[in-house]
């Protein structure tokens, strides 16, 4: 059975229609790119399967369950978890923080954050865990502010990391990162759990092909295609919508 599935989604503003029919399914360990040109309602399909935005038609489901009316906190607790394009990082907290945070959020004992973290050694056995897994421990102390643009997108999933998602969306990861930096995300994300499904926005075409075992790409509201990277630069569709000349000009592995 799936673990996330999207059918049939409808929500237009103002008469444009920016989600016209979408559907998908993501399973355990999938590692799935959605690409598309700006405006194609990438941002505008994360929003509504996350609960920001209501859709005017279908349905999302969840581990089987039907989370469509479901709020915002209620989708994280049963594990559908996202990333931003921008940071929303306390900037006087470390790293160590922010995940003890979420741990503490996901247990529903946020209140006793500041108090008794500490204090709980699984919750400090678990925050050095994820630490570790994206490469933060040297940096688990730093206020948030004396850290690099890069390694606070890294801090960003090991906050998501910490609430346990059966299903990760990546808003665009790599955004504002630099080149040299884009290593590190793609390091980290190749030691996500192998049964987390994940859905990645991006518009760095090399990282998406790196990553991605399947692509699914959006175009007024619309997905014209879902298949796997080595297919998607053949398809014409995409290259009139989005791609161009990225097909003909490289070599796709």
């Amino acid at each position: 059975m799936s673990v996330f599935d999207v059918r049939n989604l409808r929500k237009s503003f103002g008469g444009l229609a920016v989600a016209d029919d979408v559907s998908l399914v993501l399973n355990k360990g999938d590692r799935t790119a959605l690409i598309g040109p700006n405006g194609a309602g990438k941002t505008t399909l994360v929003n509504l399967v996350t609960g920001l935005d209501r859709p005017d038609a279908g349905s999302v489901f969840l581990d089987g369950h039907d989370i469509t009316t479901a709020s915002p906190s209620s989708r994280v607790k049963h594990g559908l978890v996202r990333s931003f394009q921008v940071t929303r990082l306390f900037s006087e907290m470390t790293p160590e923080e922010h995940v003890a945070l979420g741990i503490l959020q996901r247990m529903g004992k946020a209140g006793r954050m500041f108090a008794d973290y500490r204090r709980m050694p699984e919750v400090v056995a678990e925050t050095a865990d994820i630490l570790g897994l994206l490469n933060l421990t040297h940096l688990a102390l730093v206020p948030v502010s004396a850290i690099a643009y890069g390694q606070q997108r890294l801090l960003e999933i090991a906050l998501a990391m910490a609430l346990r998602p059966k299903v990760l969306l990546l808003d665009e990861p790599a955004a504002g990162v630099p080149s040299s930096d884009i290593a590190l995300i793609e390091n980290a994300l190749a030691q996500l759990p192998p049964d987390l499904a994940v859905l990645m926005i991006e518009h760095d075409m090399d990282f998406v092909f790196r990553f991605a075992r399947r692509v699914i790409v959006l175009a007024a509201g619309t997905i014209i295609f879902d298949g796997t990277p080595s297919e998607v630069s053949k398809d014409a569709r995409v290259r009139e919508a989005y791609l161009g000349s990225y097909g003909d000009d490289r070599s796709i592995a």
